[in-house]
């Protein structure tokens, strides 16, 4: 080969090698794009637990799964619980930012530990909505029920359940969890509406949203007070309210017990008479507007069309907010509440040893 010819091939080969290195840059540049764009498809899903209430798996993540679908097609849920756990929660937080996705409907398993992480998510720009709980930190939006008024409708059920009976009644009182902010409107709003219409509160605990430590509260304000020593209990859910009943039945008391979340079970105590009241949250309108804020965020639109109030959390202000209204569920309106709006058939009340009972409710 003469020097003309290995110049031409030197030639040829560097020219050949930029545009390979060229190629690679590009490709490089690429995926760093990507990346900073983040996963534009998948939505994150986050829920607190699954112990105390049945709810989470049931109804909010399929009916959020279902909603984002019919909104985007080719959208997809990325879900953890976090089983009650606030540490495993922030981990399922963090994993979802690192996959960038770029939207989280987070319920907070512990709403006042989220203000660090909902901050370093929006620098990123991540939109957070806030689920049911109104999370710390700037989030972008927040669907709920009014839960102040969950709480007054919890306290007038109470004292309709007690009838003439309410002013010389003393009421046990098992509160949800204290680091959950809307166990603080639950309990406020029944305070609001029971103080002053009773002879008084003479036991207020925690139960921490749990079934296990709601039972050994009542037992405990059982052994202070006496059988005789209070003629209610008010329990800021349906899973607490269930092990407080049982504690109850043990030890040979009957007293009006209510509750909130409608589960079946709870329904099913309204059939035979266990449990006075439960407060029906409508699941789906909560999911669906989640959903909707949820599509309208990542697809960059306003969300003040759907989300047309506004709320304050402890460290924010004027956040866009849907507040749901709740309603009431005695056995006298089962059919005309969660029957109704088709969350359970009497078929799903009615089973085996509920037929009697349901019949004699007027369930058929």
């Amino acid at each position: 080969m003469n020097a003309m010819m290995r110049r031409a091939v030197i030639g040829t080969a560097a020219v050949s090698m930029a545009l390979s290195m060229a190629a690679c840059g590009k490709a490089g540049d690429d995926k760093k794009d990507s990346a900073s764009a983040g996963d534009t498809k998948s939505i994150g899903l986050l829920l607190p637990e699954n112990a105390s209430s049945v709810r989470y798996e049931s109804f909010d993540k399929p009916f959020i799964e279902a909603k984002v679908k019919e909104l985007c097609g080719d959208c997809n849920v990325k879900y953890s619980n976090a089983e009650g756990s606030a540490a495993k929660q922030k981990q399922q937080f963090d994993t979802l930012i690192t996959q960038g996705v770029k939207v989280i409907i987070l319920d907070a398993f512990d709403a006042a530990s989220t203000q660090s992480w909902v901050k370093e998510a929006a620098e990123k720009g991540v939109k957070v909505i806030a689920y049911d709980r109104l999370a710390t930190g700037p989030v972008s939006s927040y669907v709920s029920f009014d839960n102040e008024k969950v709480g007054e409708l919890q306290g007038q059920a109470l004292l309709d359940a007690l009838g003439a009976k309410a002013a010389e009644s003393n009421i046990v009182m098992i509160n949800g969890d204290e680091a959950d902010p809307n166990a603080g409107k639950f309990k406020s709003g029944a305070h609001k509406v029971l103080d002053g219409k009773v002879k008084g509160v003479v036991y207020e605990q925690s139960g921490e949203w749990k079934p296990t430590v709601a039972g050994q509260k009542i037992g405990a304000a059982i052994t202070q007070l006496g059988k005789g020593g209070f003629q209610a209990v008010y329990s800021a859910n349906d899973g607490m309210a269930a092990a407080i009943i049982t504690q109850l039945k043990s030890a040979g008391i009957n007293v009006p017990v209510g509750g909130q979340d409608a589960g079946l079970d709870a329904i099913q105590r309204l059939v035979t008479g266990e449990q006075s009241y439960t407060i029906y949250k409508a699941y789906k309108p909560l999911a669906d507007s989640a959903a909707e804020l949820a599509v309208a965020l990542l697809q960059g639109k306003d969300v003040k069309a759907i989300a047309s109030s506004t709320i304050d959390s402890d460290t924010d202000k004027g956040i866009p907010a849907k507040l749901l209204d709740p309603k009431v569920v005695t056995k006298a309106n089962i059919q005309d509440t969660v029957i109704a709006d088709k969350l359970y058939t009497v078929a799903d009340i009615c089973t085996g040893s509920y037929a009697a009972a349901c019949a004699t409710a007027g369930l058929k």
